[in-house]
Parts: structure tokens; sequence; C-alpha cells
């Protein structure tokens, strides 16, 4: 019975303590005006919706967790309002190992009470999780005091950090995409260097690439995708920091989840991206080549549906943020319970 856990999801976005079922089932069609600043623009409400659809996501990964040496039991999920029925639950006896289980900054909105509030439920015998999936060590404040009390941090690419959250084979493989190259990138990401690569890929594709450039799209919206063949995934935002020099987001994660053969940018030492185009995962170019680029591309529209099939197959069971926790949980939980 000891290898049974029960996840606790910090949303920002979610209210009081309740099942993930019971949140998912609201979250179609949710009204968030209540969260957004009045007078807010539309730029900025357009953002915040597709945030809390974003993080909507990541609930549904959170409650579909699976491992072999693991019994995982429904998840619940909380926002701020909730925090005080998580810590009168945690002190109810139960056989199951409960997680709270943070992602990004999200900690840093419970300071002042974090370390007062982590370290009760400690000894309530409640594990913690942190998924950061940016590089939440070097610049969110509280990291230092909340570490000591991590059972579980994933961050960083050296951890996957960087994967979909995406439920794995939720969306089907399509047989018979259409050849264009889609891009899914944002306006704070658009450097010179990518605008270079973008207007070289418009000029060259014509209606062939197909852009999506305002921050992100629904996931239903991402979910469509699978309509296209490849996808164009330049490098991350932060590319010249340490962490993020390993990594491109997770744009090759969810693109190779969805079917689409991810043509990615190498980066200064993405040793991981490295490592998943020597095996066909992905399609690699050289940084800021062009000729480069458009070879990646025509490789990545004349893969055979056999090749797109593997890397289906692969990025769907192997690098989702369900299956990297899952994993990570079930490795922590194993040392203490073998």
């Amino acid at each position: 019975m000891k290898r049974v856990a029960k996840i606790i999801f910090f949303n920002p976005w979610g209210d009081g303590l309740e099942p993930t079922e019971s949140y998912l089932s609201r979250l179609p069609g949710w009204n968030i005006s209540s969260r957004v600043a009045v007078g807010a623009n539309p730029g900025l409400r357009n953002m915040a919706q597709l945030d809390c659809d974003w993080h909507g996501a990541c609930t549904r990964c959170f409650s579909s967790l699976a491992h072999p040496q693991l019994k995982f039991n429904p998840a619940w999920v909380t926002g701020i309002s909730g925090l005080a029925a998580v810590a009168r639950h945690c002190t109810e006896p139960a056989e199951e190992i409960r997680w709270l289980v943070f992602m990004a900054q999200h900690p840093q909105k419970l300071e002042p009470a974090l370390v007062s509030f982590c370290s009760f439920l400690k000894k309530q015998g409640v594990r913690i999780a942190l998924y950061a999936y940016d590089e939440a060590s070097r610049i969110m404040p509280c990291f230092s005091s909340l570490a000591p009390l991590l059972d579980v941090i994933i961050h960083d690419e050296r951890h996957r950090s960087w994967v979909a959250n995406v439920v794995p084979f939720t969306v089907a493989f399509n047989e018979n995409p259409e050849r264009k190259i889609v891009f899914l990138g944002s306006q704070m990401g658009l450097t010179p260097h990518r605008q270079r690569q973008i207007e070289f890929l418009q000029s060259t594709y014509k209606d062939r690439f197909v852009i999506f450039n305002d921050h992100s799209v629904s996931v239903a919206a991402r979910d469509e995708l699978s309509r296209y063949a490849a996808s164009f995934c330049p490098e991350g935002r932060k590319f010249n920091t340490p962490a993020m020099a390993h990594s491109h987001t997770d744009r090759p994660f969810w693109s190779g989840c969805l079917g689409l053969v991810p043509v990615s940018e190498n980066s200064t030492a993405g040793v991981r991206l490295d490592d998943l185009a020597n095996t066909g995962l992905i399609v690699r170019y050289a940084h800021g080549d062009l000729k480069s680029l458009h070879d990646a591309c025509e490789q990545a529209l004349d893969a055979t549906n056999a090749e797109r099939r593997g890397i289906y197959d692969y990025f769907n069971r192997h690098e989702t943020v369900g299956h990297v926790l899952a994993d990570a949980i079930a490795e922590a939980m194993l040392r203490f319970y073998p």
C-alpha cells in the first residue's frame, strides 16, 4: 500500500481543493474575467485565456499518471484559495502517499507562507515536487528556501524538463497530413535571428508555411495541428542562458506527440536534442544557416508514414510531462519503499 500515490496539483488558475475531474469539467468555456485586471486589453486577456488553457492541459496530464510499479489514486487540484483545505486534508490518515506538485515559478505565489506551509505538509508525510521547466533555481526568489523541502525536482534539460504537456495518444495519428510546415511562435520570441528564418520560409514555401505568432494557440487548436506534416522549431527564447542553451522549449516535443516531424535548430550545447536527432526523431539544421534549414524542411516533408509513426509513438511514450513526473515519483518512492 505504500506504493500508492495521490497527486495534489497547485494550479494558479484553480480555486478550492477539488478532484481534477471536477475542475476539468468546468474548464471549457470558463470566463476568466474575474482573474484579469479590469480594463485589460484584448491581447492580455487572450494570453491569460491561453495560460489558463495550458495549465488545464497540465492538470489533465497529472490526473493521468501511470507507472508499472505504482498505483496513482485519482488526483486533486487546488488554487491559492484551497490551501487551507489541503492542510486539513493532509492531516487525515491515509495509506496513499500524497504529493503536492508545483510547476514553474508558482511556489512564489505562496510567499511569505510557502516554507511554513510546505514544512507543515512534510510533517504530515506529504512529498513535494517541483516541475520547473524554466530556470526557477536562478530567478525564483523563494527557491533557496524551498529547495531543502523538495523530494523531486525536474529542472533544466538534464532532468528532461522540456517535454510536452500532452496526455499520450489523445491525438490520433494522421495518415495523410498536408505537405505543409507549421510554426507556433510568440511575439516575445520574435528576435531578428528568428525573423530572418521566418521570412525565408515564407518566401520559399509561401502558403505551405503556416504561422501562428500570437503567443500560443489553445490546446484544442494545438491538437488540430496534426493536419500538417512538419513543425518548424527554432531556438528557445532564452537561447543564450546556460540552461536554455540546451533546450528549444516544448515545441519539438508536442510536435512529435502530434505526429509532426520536428525541424529543430541546433543550440550551443543541446546534447539532448542531438541524441534525438541522431536516432531520427527530429531533423536538425545548423544555427542560422538558411540552406541547412531548407534541406531539413525538405527532409521532414518527405518523411514516410512509417518514419512519422515512429516519431509519434516515441514522443507519446517518453516525452510528456506525465511520463517524466511519474518516473521521478516512482524513483523517489521506491527508495523509501523498495
